[in-house]
């Protein structure tokens, strides 16, 4: 089965810490290596635009709720942050994962409410932007509104691809497309494309790809015994990159229950 290129239709963004270091298991923060590419920039330039507020939200605490009034967009400065729906039984629903450099919130301009809740998932910080002051700037400014139309045109792209990923993969190829999409993110901002530590639960990543926590459990020991990867705690290191992409596509007659 062909696929997507991971880095341009980007699954949801993916909430966590980062390390350096071949072997997790002797993981420590990671300090970012210099490089221009870093999608950071597009949270500097909205800062710069408009006037901007600092906010420190606590882990579990909610940035804002489903139906809340839209009025600003907010670019996560430090830690990890998830959105999520409730199900009409009551049970959440995570659609996303979202860390340092991303702007949270753009579901909320259409509608002008929105559409879900931000949760962190550590203790974090956030710049509020006051949306009514950058659409009136980015009326006059090309290259702001282009970065507006950037971050919709993100938007689309997540839920399409998620679409996808939740409609025609089977669980080992969904959960093989979350880590090279992981990979791919941290690379493009200077951290280790191989090391990291999750700041969600193997419960959330569960919820936000459509299988059961055990599911998501066997797979990553599958994907241990299999030499792709290195699992401890919440600690992880692809050991074989390409042969993790070798598994989207390969023919496999066990069926993992979802």
């Amino acid at each position: 089965m062909s696929m997507p290129h991971l880095a341009e239709s980007r699954f949801a963004p993916l909430g966590l810490a980062l390390v350096e270091g071949s072997q997790a298991a002797n993981a420590q923060p990671a300090r970012p290596r210099s490089t221009p590419a870093r999608r950071a920039d597009g949270l500097e330039m909205l800062m710069g635009a408009a006037s901007a507020t600092r906010r420190r939200v606590r882990r579990g605490e909610y940035l804002y709720r489903y139906g809340d009034s839209f009025h600003a967009l907010f670019g996560i400065r430090a830690g990890s942050f998830k959105s999520v729906l409730l199900t009409e039984d009551g049970r959440e629903q995570v659609t996303g994962f979202h860390l340092g450099g991303e702007v949270l919130g753009v579901d909320g301009i259409g509608l002008d409410v929105h559409a879900g809740d931000a949760v962190a998932l550590e203790d974090s910080e956030v710049v509020e932007i006051p949306f009514a002051e950058l659409d009136a700037l980015a009326a006059r400014d090309a290259a702001l509104q282009r970065e507006l139309f950037r971050m919709l045109s993100a938007e689309i792209q997540r839920e399409r691809a998620l679409m996808l990923l939740l409609g025609s993969m089977r669980a080992e190829e969904r959960l093989a497309a979350f880590l090279i999409d992981l990979s791919q993110r941290m690379a493009a901002r200077g951290f280790s494309a191989s090391c990291f530590v999750l700041r969600m639960t193997r419960e959330e990543i569960g919820s936000m790809l459509g299988l059961k926590l055990e599911t998501v459990s066997r797979i990553l020991s599958r994907f241990q015994a299999e030499g792709l990867i290195h699992v401890r705690n919440r600690e992880i290191a692809i050991v074989s990159l390409p042969s993790l992409r070798a598994v989207i596509g390969r023919n496999d007659t066990r069926r993992e229950a979802r």
